[in-house]
């Protein structure tokens, strides 16, 4: 046997390389535990004042140990810029999360950890000391000064996911915490078998790693995401200082779809809760909820649209966390945020939030968007989220759940303005005017029109930097039942018909009326409606009968005004239900079949061709649709306003192959129009129930009618 040699000078054997790199490894890991950088100790002068403070970050503060007798009789933790601590002061309520008006007084302890946020948006670099001061006496307990250029920790931005497999890719990644990272604009195709979120150690990605649970707490497969801003926190005791890397694997196939390094010198706040993000809160989806926090974690609670929307609101730092709670209808929304214009709710302009419950994954969605034109989003202009138009998504879901018929949704925003362009300042200084409403949603799970009634029609001011504002006694009622929707309308051998706009009847008209299920009385489950409709020969979407063969005229009056979108709804006739074709991405345009109203340019490009002058049947007053029983009750609370110009004519001859059901639509917009039904020549054109027939001009509408009934006898006696 060869004797082992002694390794060469200065070379160290490979297990002692091992260990050196390891404590190497080790000694750049922060020593546990870690509460933040260090403040100093209490200074006793009276009633037992004792503990250690950090800076857990910029905006909060840890005591480790505190004590104190309980006997001054109006204590409270008390922090201030002046040279010493006065009643120039700034009251920090402890416990942050209290059910009367006042904060309490603070109350006996021998050795408690204790977290303060600081209040009204301050910051540590806006103080100078932290005391606890009884206001009554003027008296100071004790005392830490902040020393001179405290450095707190802060949340670390990382590069964006490694893009290997299945379409992984995100924006920059953040670890909040030492628990918390936050992924924004995460998309991935959801295609891998096996995949989850994947934590370890190492140079690479690689089985001996752990799972991490998703944004719902839940360890399922990881489904598809498409640009959605999500938070992930690490289970147990593991930490980010614990971690090499984050990625997307797939444990059955042992494949790496993508990850991001995770820094040795990390410098972020402790996981104490500051984030109200804590794993023990776990996503249960029997019960529908993934509440992570309290409904009344936030003292300040206003009810508006007439108490049917309760809104919460915390400053916590340089963000506002906001808790909206409502009796939400099916795939309906709930919209909250700034108004346009101070003094006075405004739409266009506004900076709001709309939340809902995702119905297909039961979760709760929260999305940022931006009001630049009254008008359903066509990608570029509209009601629209601001990822959809090229902007960052600011907003957050924290929690969400469903109780009860209440759905409540808790989100975090930015104070400031990240997009000068698209959004505003919440001010913690005054306060400001906002806006709220609820609507429905359409296909792409986007904000459609909502209803005069449905939305804020007077000036709601709002204080967010107030504290133990609180005016909530609780959420009405649903109208659950509504109006009796209108009888559905039909258009039979007419072969010239006008087109234009007109409002879209509420309750009683689109949504009921495109509801293909009779049995439930049109009740409100049909297309959702941006508020206006296609009204052909002045009828709100009337279901049209054409004939093969024949050739039929549209006079298009939907506008001719490219710059607003609100008035350009040129009609086209494809086999869409939906409609929107200018809107809809090339693969999605191939879906759909054409028959007239589109044509396309010498590179290939699509255009409407019925572009002319724009008419819209008008309220005389405010919508008067819920008080009006019959469809022509309501036509008389209308009026037609028309801009100058000619309209435009669609010809459009029906060719022998047009599938049986077809629709008119809008070109720009989804959910502007409804059926055509096409028959042979000779086919009865039946007018199913109590439809009202609009018929052939010149004709007695009661023998047309006759007519086709005589027919139906005839072919049912023949059978």
């Amino acid at each position: 046997m060869r004797p082992r040699l002694p390794p060469p000078r200065g070379v160290l054997p490979h297990f002692c390389i091992l260990l050196v790199l390891n404590a190497g490894a080790l000694a750049l890991r922060r020593p546990e535990p870690y509460y933040g950088r260090i403040i100093g100790r209490l200074t006793q002068y009276a009633h037992g004042i004792r503990g250690t403070v950090y800076a857990v970050d910029e905006s909060t503060i840890f005591v480790k140990g505190f004590a104190y007798d309980g006997t001054g009789p109006d204590a409270y933790f008390w922090v201030g810029d002046t040279p010493q601590p006065s009643p120039e002061g700034t009251l920090v309520p402890y416990p942050e999360d209290y059910p009367s008006r006042d904060p309490p007084v603070l109350s006996s302890h021998t050795n408690s950890d204790i977290l303060l946020r600081l209040p009204a948006g301050k910051r540590l670099r806006d103080i100078k000391w932290i005391s606890v001061w009884c206001r009554r006496f003027t008296v100071n307990f004790g005392d830490v000064f902040l020393p001179p250029g405290l450095d707190p920790p802060r949340p670390r931005v990382l590069p964006e996911f490694k893009r290997l497999a299945h379409g992984l890719r995100s924006g920059n990644i953040s670890v909040l915490d030492a628990k918390t990272f936050y992924i924004p604009n995460l998309h991935y195709d959801g295609a891998g078998p096996d995949a989850y979120f994947w934590v370890g150690n190492g140079s690479e990605p690689n089985p001996f790693g752990t799972k991490v649970p998703n944004e719902m707490g839940s360890l399922s497969p990881l489904r598809g995401y498409q640009g959605e801003d999500i938070e992930l926190v690490l289970p147990g005791s593991l930490s980010a200082h614990d971690i090499d890397w984050l990625a997307v694997w797939c444990v059955e196939y042992r494949h790496n779809f993508g990850h991001v390094y995770i820094p040795k010198d990390l410098d972020v706040p402790p996981a104490l809760g500051q984030t109200k993000i804590t794993p023990a809160w776990w996503y249960n989806p029997t019960s529908s909820t993934t509440s992570q926090v309290p409904f009344n974690a936030a003292n300040n609670c206003k009810e508006i649209l007439d108490k049917r929307l309760q809104v919460r609101w915390e400053v916590q730092g340089d963000h506002v966390q906001v808790t909206l709670a409502a009796r939400l209808r099916k795939e309906h929304y709930m919209a909250f945020g700034l108004s346009g214009a101070e003094g006075r709710p405004a739409m266009l302009g506004a900076d709001v939030v709309v939340a809902f419950w995702d119905t297909k994954n039961n979760q709760p969605r929260a999305f940022d968007y931006t009001i630049s034109h009254l008008a359903q989003c066509d990608g570029e202009r509209g009601v629209c989220p601001d990822a959809r138009l090229g902007g960052s998504e600011d907003v957050a879901v924290v929690s969400g759940h469903q109780k009860d018929g209440v759905t409540t949704i808790t989100y975090r925003r930015p104070l400031a303005a990240t997009e000068h362009t698209r959004d505003k300042e919440i001010l913690t200084s005054r306060s400001q005017s906002v806006i709220a409403a609820f609507g429905p949603l359409n296909s792409r799970y986007e904000a459609n029109a909502h209803s005069f009634m449905d939305t804020t029609r007077s000036d709601v001011q709002l204080d967010f930097g107030a504290q133990n504002d609180n005016s909530c006694v609780g959420l009405a009622t649903l109208d659950a039942a509504g109006p009796t929707p209108w009888s559905p309308r039909v258009l039979a051998g007419v072969t010239n018909m006008t087109a234009r706009i007109g409002p879209a009847g509420g309750r009683r008209g689109y949504t009921p009326i495109t509801d293909n299920d009779i049995s439930n009385g049109y009740s409100s489950y049909g297309h959702p409606s941006w508020g206006i409709a296609w009204y052909i020969n002045d009828q709100l979407i009337p279901e049209i009968y054409v004939e093969r063969g024949k050739t039929y005229t549209f006079l298009v009056e939907g506008g001719d005004d490219r710059t607003n979108p609100a008035k350009f709804h040129p009609l086209y006739i494809s086999d869409s239900s939906e409609g929107g074709f200018g809107q809809k991405r090339p693969e999605e345009q191939r879906k759909q079949r054409v028959f007239a109203g589109v044509a396309f340019d010498n590179e290939g490009y699509p255009y409407p061709t019925a572009v002319g002058r724009y008419c819209e049947w008008t309220h005389k007053t405010t919508d008067q649709s819920a008080a009006s029983d019959t469809f022509e009750q309501y036509m008389r609370t209308l009026q037609l306003e028309c801009n100058d110009g000619e309209p435009a004519t669609l010809n459009w001859t029906v060719a022998h192959e047009t599938p049986d059901l077809v629709y008119y639509q809008c070109y720009t917009h989804n959910n502007l129009g409804w059926k055509i039904h096409v028959v042979d020549p000779g086919t009865p054109m039946p007018i199913p129930g109590d439809k009202s027939a609009i018929v052939n001009e010149g004709s007695q509408p009661s023998a047309v009618i006759a007519t086709v009934i005589s027919t139906f006898i005839m072919t049912a006696l023949s059978r």
